[in-house]
C-alpha cells in the first residue's frame, strides 16, 4: 500500500490489485484451506511418512544451520558488509529513465525502434518530441521583443547536445517574411514592423500547433535524437536555464512540456522524488510491524537488514544491466520487500519460541529449519522460478522485471536462510549459550 504516496496512477492501480491480492490470500488461507483440510480424509500412513525426517531435507538443514557458528556467521556478515558496500557505490549511478533508444517497452532489435532510429538518424524529425509551452500577452506573435526572444531560445536550444532539430513560429516568419518578397535568402529576418510581421504570420493556422487563438501561447517544438535519460536531462536543464535568465521581465515564460519526450521528462521528476520516500515508507512499515509482531530490536533488524542489501544489490544490478529505474521498474523494490519479509518473520517466529524456551541459538535455528525453512524453501523457489520465465518475453519491459523480481525473491530467500541467523549471532543485545533464559532476548 506504500506505493499509494506515488503521484502516478498506474503504480497506484498496482498498489490496489496487490492489495486486494494479499486479502484474498489471506482469506483462502485462515478460511477455505482449514475447511478443506477438515474435509479431507486422513491417511495414517501419510502422516505417519511425513512426520519422519528425511535424510536430504535433514542434511540442508544442518549446512544452512552452519551459519549460527561463530566463524562461518562472521565470514556471511563481513561479505554482506563488502557486498553492500560496493553495491551502494554502484547503486548511486542508476539511471533515472530510460537508458536505450527505442521504445522501452519493445527489445532493440525489435521492428518499431528499427524504424524509429533509421527516422531519427535519416531525417531532421523523429518520433521523439518535447514542445516548450512559450506563455506571453495575447498577440505576442506580432511583439518583435516577444518573437526576438523565442528566436534566440530557439537558437540556444538548437546547439544542445541530443537536440536534432527544432520548429518555431519565428522560424516559420523569416521564411514567410522572404516568400513575401520574391524569396531572396537577404529577406530571411524576423521583421521588426509589426504590419510586415503580421503580414508574414498570416496564414499560419493554429492547427500548426505553432501558436493558439489569441497567440498568447506560442510553442516550440524539439526534437530529440532519443529518449534516453541523460539526453532528457540535458534539454530539460537548458530549458529551465534559458527561463530563469530571460524569463524573469515578463516578455515571454518559458515552461515544460508536453510531447512524448516532455511526457517522459516529468515521469523521471516524480520517480527521482518518490524512489526514496517509497523505500522509506515500506521499510518504516515493515520496522513498526516487526516490533509489534516479535517485541525485539534485535529480531527486528534481523528481518529487515537482508531486506536492505537485497534491495540495494539490486539497484547495483540495474546498472550492470542498462535497466533504468522508471514506472515499470520502480514498484520492484517494494513488491520485493513486502513479499521478502515474508522468508525472515516465519523463521524469526519459530527461532524466538525456541530461544525463549532455553535452547541455543544453533539449536534453535536448526528447529525453526525443520518447521518452516521447507515453507522459506518452496515459496522463494517457486516466486523466483515463475517470474524467471519473464526473462525470455519479447516485451523487454516484462523481461526486465523478470530479471529484477527474480533476484529480488531468490536473495531475500537466501538473506534469509543465511544472513538472518549469522545476525543473530553478533548483534548485540542477544542471550549467550550459557546464560540462556525463558525471557525475551
Amino acid at each position: 500500500m506504500t506505493l499509494l504516496f506515488i503521484p502516478i496512477q498506474v503504480i497506484q492501480d498496482l498498489a490496489v490489485m496487490s492489495a486486494i491480492g494479499v486479502v484474498l490470500i489471506f482469506g483462502t488461507g485462515f478460511m477455505l484451506l482449514p475447511i478443506l483440510l477438515a474435509r479431507m480424509a486422513q491417511d495414517e500412513k501419510l502422516v505417519e511418512r511425513l512426520s519422519q525426517p528425511m535424510p536430504v531435507r535433514e542434511g540442508l538443514w544442518a549446512r544452512i544451520n552452519l551459519a549460527t557458528k561463530p566463524r562461518v556467521a562472521f565470514l556471511l556478515v563481513l561479505l554482506a558488509l563488502t557486498g553492500g558496500m560496493l553495491a551502494y557505490d554502484s547503486s548511486t549511478r542508476v539511471i533515472i529513465g530510460d537508458a536505450d533508444k527505442g521504445l522501452p517497452e519493445l527489445r532493440p532489435g525489435s521492428r518499431y525502434n528499427i524504424d524509429s532510429v533509421t527516422i531519427a538518424d535519416s531525417f531532421s524529425i523523429g518520433v521523439d518530441l518535447m514542445t516548450v509551452i512559450v506563455e506571453s500577452h495575447p498577440d505576442g506573435s506580432i511583439d518583435h521583443d516577444v518573437m526576438d526572444l523565442i528566436d534566440e531560445f530557439q537558437w540556444r536550444i538548437s546547439h544542445v547536445e541530443g537536440v536534432r532539430s527544432t520548429i518555431s513560429l519565428p522560424q516559420v516568419a523569416r521564411i514567410l517574411a522572404a516568400a513575401w518578397s520574391e524569396g531572396p535568402p537577404v529577406w530571411r529576418e524576423l521583421p521588426r514592423n509589426q504590419d510586415v510581421l503580421m503580414q508574414s504570420l498570416s496564414s499560419i493556422e493554429t492547427s500548426t500547433g505553432l501558436l493558439n487563438s489569441d497567440a498568447s501561447v506560442l510553442p516550440v517544438m524539439i526534437f530529440t535524437e532519443d529518449h534516453k535519460a541523460e539526453t532528457i536531462k540535458r534539454v530539460t536543464a537548458a530549458v529551465e536555464d534559458f527561463d530563469r535568465e530571460f524569463g524573469v521581465d515578463g516578455t515571454a515564460r518559458f515552461l515544460l512540456a508536453t510531447g512524448n519526450v516532455g511526457v517522459m521528462a516529468a515521469t523521471n521528476e516524480v520517480v527521482s522524488a518518490a524512489q526514496m520516500r517509497m523505500l522509506l515508507t515500506i521499510y518504516g512499515v515493515v520496522i513498526v510491524l516487526g516490533l509489534l509482531a516479535f517485541r525485539s530490536i534485535r529480531a527486528t533488524l534481523c528481518v529487515v537488514l537482508p531486506l536492505c542489501l537485497v534491495s540495494v544489490l539490486c539497484y547495483s544490478l540495474m546498472v550492470a544491466l542498462g535497466i533504468g529505474l522508471k514506472v515499470s521498474t520502480l514498484p520492484v523494490t517494494a513488491l520485493g520487500v513486502g513479499i521478502g519479509v515474508d522468508y525472515g518473520i516465519y523463521l524469526t517466529h519459530q527461532l524466538l519460541i525456541a530461544r525463549r524456551s532455553g535452547h541455543s541459538l544453533g539449536e534453535s535455528y536448526l528447529q525453526a529449519l525443520r518447521r518452516s525453512g521447507n515453507a522459506v524453501l518452496v515459496t522463494g523457489l517457486t516466486l523466483a522460478i515463475g517470474v524467471a520465465t519473464w526473462i525470455f518475453s519479447d516485451l523487454k519491459l516484462q523481461a526486465d522485471m523478470g530479471v529484477l523480481l527474480s533476484f529480488m525473491f531468490a536473495g531475500n530467500m537466501i538473506g534469509a536462510l543465511l544472513l538472518l541467523p549469522a545476525l543473530h549471532r553478533f548483534l548485540p543485545g542477544g542471550k549467550s549459550e550459557s546464560d540462556i533464559t525463558s525471557e525475551s532476548d
